[in-house]
């Protein structure tokens, strides 16, 4: 049956290529954003995941930040240590040189006070990003007499709660415990090392030497030579000394087992983004090969529906002949 008001065909053709625009469409967008599923509309379950793990992987974007600054602080506290331990070595030097006789100790404690000055120099210069672990202004601050947390790893259970692992390092301090004082300088005197008398004690010494007095701390004993210094004495200083620079050595290891460890979070955390890049790429990006080829074969079929939609609105025409 041919009917003047209804053209099956044409509306057959029309249905079909209105369907083939729709996926020249859909795979006009694939080409030009490099996305098979760039909304939810497209498939809500991978949109989901891959949005989740978006933000997962800012997430571990902001701990390699912090990661970053957080081995600088430790690099910093290692390198000034490092530095420290080697005016150390020269200090006891100079304590073994006075025990010569005839030598001028007032003189040689001269040049332990330039040593000295720069002990205190580099405690106070140590600093990154307003931290310093050389230098401990107030033992009342939580922040310098406290623990310390760097981030290490941001993790996701499977309940969906998210968490900020954290490295942490113990720098409370005790009073005369010689393996319990992490600070070179202590202002307040016994939270740091060369401040600290606590080594003195731990000797079995009577005189609470200590190598420099913290400023809010002016009582200590410190070591200063002067002609009248005994051999005696000069044992004791030169004993303290080296149980210090065991101390700053001890610590330095800390550290630099710190950086090394930073530095594998560090790489572990590069792998890790690598991989949810990855997932995501599985979950959501297009194949441009695939998707190039059917763009191609997609504007064919256009071209074809177009023709037959042609072919179809002519038969109307055909009709209109009967009556002429």
């Amino acid at each position: 049956m041919t009917s003047i008001l209804t053209n099956v065909s044409a509306l057959s053709a029309l249905q079909n290529l209105r369907s083939i625009s729709s996926s020249l469409q859909s795979t006009q967008n694939q080409v030009s954003s490099g996305l098979r599923i760039a909304a939810a509309k497209d498939n809500a379950a991978y949109w989901s995941v891959a949005t989740t793990m978006r933000s997962d992987n800012m997430a571990v974007s902001a701990v390699q930040d912090a990661l970053g600054l957080s081995a600088s602080v430790v690099g910093t506290a290692y390198s000034g240590m490092e530095s420290a331990i080697d005016v150390m070595h020269e200090i006891k030097a100079k304590l073994v040189a006075a025990h010569e006789e005839g030598v001028d100790k007032e003189k040689i404690n001269g040049e332990l006070d330039q040593l000295k000055d720069q002990l205190r120099s580099i405690a106070e210069s140590a600093s990154f990003s307003g931290q310093n672990w050389l230098r401990m202004t107030d033992n009342t601050d939580p922040k310098q007499n406290g623990v310390k947390y760097l981030p290490a790893s941001f993790a996701r259970s499977p309940s969906g709660g998210v968490s900020v692992n954290s490295i942490e390092i113990d720098m409370t301090a005790e009073w005369y415990s010689t393996d319990k004082v992490f600070y070179l300088i202590s202002e307040d005197g016994c939270d740091g090392i060369i401040t600290n008398s606590g080594f003195s004690t731990a000797a079995g010494y009577s005189n609470d030497w200590v190598l420099i007095r913290g400023e809010h701390h002016p009582f200590h004993n410190e070591m200063v030579l002067t002609n009248d210094t005994t051999s005696d004495d000069l044992e004791e200083m030169t004993v303290v000394v080296e149980m210090m620079t065991k101390r700053m050595t001890d610590l330095a290891s800390i550290y630099g087992a710190l950086e090394k460890r930073i530095e594998m979070s560090e790489d572990f955390l590069n792998v890790l983004s690598d991989s949810q890049d990855k997932g995501i790429g599985r979950l959501v990006d297009a194949d441009m090969n695939e998707a190039s080829m059917r763009l191609k074969a997609i504007q064919t079929q256009e071209q074809l529906a177009l023709q037959a939609l042609s072919i179809a609105n002519t038969s109307a025409e055909n009709i209109m002949q009967l009556f002429r």
